[in-house]
């Protein structure tokens, strides 16, 4: 055995060349108290280490080249990377490790970092052709390579289908999609990312999911797989009963720790596999450690980067002298490489005892929020986000402290409820993945003198792994430098170093008409969930194209997609457009035609017009053809854009009436009827005084007096309501229009994504005093190019329905099941109540057919 130096490494060999090995490279290499050391990497894959955690990005067009990590740490004068040799043996009493192509490493410290293998249970025909795992860069080779050269051979789309519901398995399944095929999830779970989610996420993303294109079988397992006649998959049959056509099936179904290297050397191995180890990472040989998915401290394998890396850091820590120790952080999931958005972390469940549960679900939105947290209300527990999370990575580093607030005003829609606490204490560990604490953060501001997110990513690494802490990093940093009195930057997100302000202007002002011209000239990469529909926005704001034409349809948000706002059920509503509340008989009775001709449930909104419930995705375009046909246009309920002009009958038919408040909404309404808008936008107009339509509580409120009118912005209801300001009095009906159109075209111009008009006025520089000077005088010149861009809208004015019917290209994306054109969903079933029909709840049988439902007595 030779003679280490204390407190020397000596001769460090790891086995593995993930992630973790890299990182264990990347810190020795920083140590400058290591003393003498050598390191040797010997992995088994031909590729330099690479970001696993992203590994479905390749489908998005990235490289394998792109995924590597840093290479310079193998420039190193003490580093050595072996790719492409596995290490077949193990010989602990000799201090060697034996490569399959015979070379024979000796070591002083041997750290396995092997991590874990795909785990396929033991199912007929699971060794088919076309049968596969997605883990490695290998399975990602083999799978584009199967489906190409199977859709090639068969001469038509190919249907897949994914075995295990969790992250991995929703990563697959869009592979599959982004590949062309017809994808079906099976998940033996109730619900997708069981393990994650509670029951309403996971209700929620199957609604995102399958809005995706992808079908969900929950409650299933995977009984067999079925052969075709040329040997190959064919089918998959579930424990439901249900076959499934298939000509690819990927297994995602859980990973086990590879610890046969271990386990052949006699090493302690623990009960569910995995190599043993304490709290320093070291294993039962006193030379040896683990660390990653191949280790096992207290019975567990830890299955994400973050403990992966933290276990590397003590190691590395305890070969150069140190004593760190090794604590399992709570976990935290983000779903990545999907197209939809869902997060959770600590307690989702509320299984700790006296824990209260904080839920807000937004159907229109299609977002579900929930906080875990003490039975005092005050200690973060947990939390659960699906379509919006922008909340997770600023209350995971909370977990297990106080709030601050309280927690119902965290889940308020955007626009409104309190903000993050951003005054993060120092000990709080801000990137899990680097173990980064904010201390650490900040003091790479003040002590080393970084100026941006970009440079504090560099010297600290952290949200360099998963990305999932990049905004309350940026935050942080943004909050320290601000308090360092440096300019902070703007940055909309990693994709665009700037503002959706300054974009919106160098879009305008560049004639910009596609994203793939905006992010060429202003931005980088292909863009993500944050920046994508906020393009979406600009271009439609400046009247760029439809929504649904090919270049745009795939940035816009949800319910844009289909032109409606879906449901809980995952079924449509139907909002034509009423100006002012106005419906002429002939038309009313054509929309009871429509209503009673598919069943739909009816009712008066509080926006003064009447929406149709219960629309199936295949139906929308048969509604809409005969509303448009009838005299209506889409109502826009389910974009960011005007909803509706609210009014009263006014000085027409009410005695205490002074102005034509109706002939006033209505004009407002067809001016700014399509107007997308940084957030979705309301309007109110009363007759008097009285305030019947409620306009100071909207975005824009006019209400008349005997001179004219006075207009009021920035208001609005919901979790922070907000009375509007007033903002100019006793106007002329010209100079009305002049008023409202210089506020909404700044207001498009200026505001955040997202951002109400009522947070965007109570922070505009100067206050209300400063945009009345800027609005209604006119102090910056600026008036009449809002108006002329306003003008611009007005002519440019498409009702996007309309325009939908008449394109066959745009009309495709309402067939719901691609192979079966004339299906719908099986799921679905209402009963009657109050003489309509109902979506069933649980333990109620219902019928699918809206029309014969609305016959039928509810029976349990």
């Amino acid at each position: 055995m030779a003679l280490v130096k204390q407190n020397s490494p000596g001769r460090v060999v790891v086995v593995g060349g993930g992630m973790v090995a890299h990182r264990v490279a990347e810190q020795l290499a920083a140590r400058t108290d290591a003393g003498d050391w050598q390191l040797t990497v010997i992995g088994e894959e031909p590729e330099l280490p690479y970001d696993r955690v992203h590994l479905s990005e390749v489908f998005a067009g990235r490289t394998a080249a792109d995924l590597v990590l840093d290479p310079s740490v193998w420039d190193h004068p003490r580093i050595e990377l072996v790719t492409g040799d596995r290490v077949a043996d193990l010989d602990l009493a000799a201090q060697t490790v034996t490569t399959d192509s015979g070379r024979v490493q000796a070591y002083d410290n041997l750290v396995l970092a092997t991590g874990s293998r795909a785990w396929v249970p033991r199912t007929e025909g699971v060794d088919l052709p076309g049968v596969l795992v997605y883990r490695t860069l290998a399975d990602v080779a083999d799978l584009r390579g199967w489906v190409t050269e199977r859709a090639a051979a068969l001469g038509r789309p190919l249907r897949g289908a994914v075995v295990g519901g969790g992250v991995l398995g929703l990563e697959a399944g869009a592979a599959l999609l982004g590949l062309g095929v017809d994808t079906t999830v099976v998940e033996f779970a109730d619900r997708l990312m069981a393990v994650q989610l509670d029951a309403g996420g996971g209700e929620a993303l199957r609604v995102l999911i399958e809005d995706m294109g992808m079908q969900v079988r929950a409650s299933a397992g995977a009984q067999r797989v079925l052969p075709g006649a040329d040997g190959t998959v064919a089918g998959l049959e579930l424990s439901t009963g249900e076959v499934l056509d298939a000509d690819v099936v990927i297994y995602s179904t859980g990973i086990r720790p590879r610890d046969g290297l271990a386990r052949a050397a006699g090493l302690a191995i623990a009960e569910r596999g995995g190599v043993v180890v304490g709290p320093s990472c070291r294993s039962s040989d006193p030379a040896v450690w683990a660390v990653g998915e191949c280790a096992s401290h207290d019975g567990e394998c830890p299955g994400l980067i973050a403990p992966g890396n933290a276990m590397a850091d003590v190691v590395v820590d305890r070969l150069c002298g140190g004593d760190a120790v090794y604590t399992r952080a709570a976990d935290g999931t983000k779903l990545k490489g999907v197209g939809v958005e869902a997060a959770s972390f600590g307690d989702v469940l509320a299984l700790t005892p006296g824990a209260l549960e904080v839920t807000f679900a937004d159907p229109f939105a299609k977002t579900y929020r929930k906080l875990v947290v003490s039975d005092d209300a005050q200690i973060l527990l947990g939390g659960v986000f699906v379509g919006d999370i922008e909340l997770y990575s600023s209350l995971r580093p909370m977990l297990g402290r106080p709030l601050g607030a309280d927690p119902s005003a965290f889940l308020a829609p955007a626009g409104g409820g309190a903000p993050v606490q951003t005054d993060v204490p120092d000990d709080v560990v801000l990137c899990s993945c680097s173990n980064v604490t904010a201390g650490t953060v900040r003091s790479a501001v003040t002590e080393h003198g970084c100026t941006s997110v970009g440079e504090v990513k560099t010297c600290t690494r952290a949200g360099t792994v998963c990305g999932s802490c990049v905004p309350l990093l940026t935050t942080v940093v943004n909050r320290t430098l601000e308090q360092a009195g440096i300019a902070v930057s703007t940055a909309m997100c990693e994709h665009f170093s700037m503002s959706r302000a300054a974009l919106y202007a160098l879009v305008r002002d560049g004639g910009l008409r596609t994203f793939s011209e905006v992010v060429a000239a202003h931005g980088q990469g292909r863009g993500c969930s944050i920046c994508r529909p906020v393009v979406a926005s600009i271009l439609s704001s400046l009247g760029i194209g439809h929504v649904l034409q090919p270049d745009q349809a795939a940035l816009q948000d949800t319910n844009d997609h289909l032109l409606a706002n879906m449901q809980k059920d995952g079924t449509y509503s139907v909002v034509p457009r009423m100006p002012g509340g106005e419906v002429t008989p002939e038309k009313l009775a054509a929309l009871a035609e429509v209503a009673a001709d598919f069943g739909l449930f009816t009712r008066i909104t509080g926006a003064q017009r009447i929406a149709l419930f219960g629309a199936r995705q295949d139906q929308l375009p048969a509604i809409w053809r005969r509303l448009v046909d009838a005299g209506f246009e889409s109502g826009q309920a389910y974009g960011k854009s005007l909803r509706a002009v609210k009014t009263c009958v006014g000085a027409t038919w009410c005695r205490f009436g002074v102005q034509d408040s109706s002939s006033m909404a209505i004009r407002i309404e067809l001016r700014y009827r399509g107007l997308r808008t940084p957030h979705k936008l309301k309007i109110g107009v009363s007759g008097c005084a009285r305030e019947c339509a409620e306009a100071r509580g909207k975005d824009v409120g006019v209400i008349a007096t005997e001179k004219g009118w006075n207009v009021y912005v920035g208001g609005n209801g919901g979790f922070t309501p907000r009375h509007a300001d007033l903002l100019a009095e006793d106007l002329d009906d010209t100079r009305l229009i002049q008023v409202i159109d210089r506020f909404l075209g700044l207001y498009v111009r200026s505001a955040d994504r997202l951002q109400r008009t009522a947070p965007w006025v109570a922070a505009f520089p100067g206050g209300i005093e400063e945009l009345r000077r800027v609005v209604v005088e006119d102090s910056q010149g600026m008036g009449s190019q809002l108006e002329a861009e306003m003008e611009q809208h007005v002519s440019a004015y498409q009702d996007e329905w309309r325009t939908t019917l008449d394109d066959p290209e745009k009309l495709r994306r309402f067939t719901p099941y691609v192979n079966d054109p004339e299906a719908s969903d099986p799921d679905l079933a209402y009963v009657a109540e109050r003489g309509q029909a109902r979506p069933a709840r649980p333990g109620e049988q219902g019928h699918p057919d809206l029309r014969i439902a609305r016959t039928l007595e509810v029976t349990r």
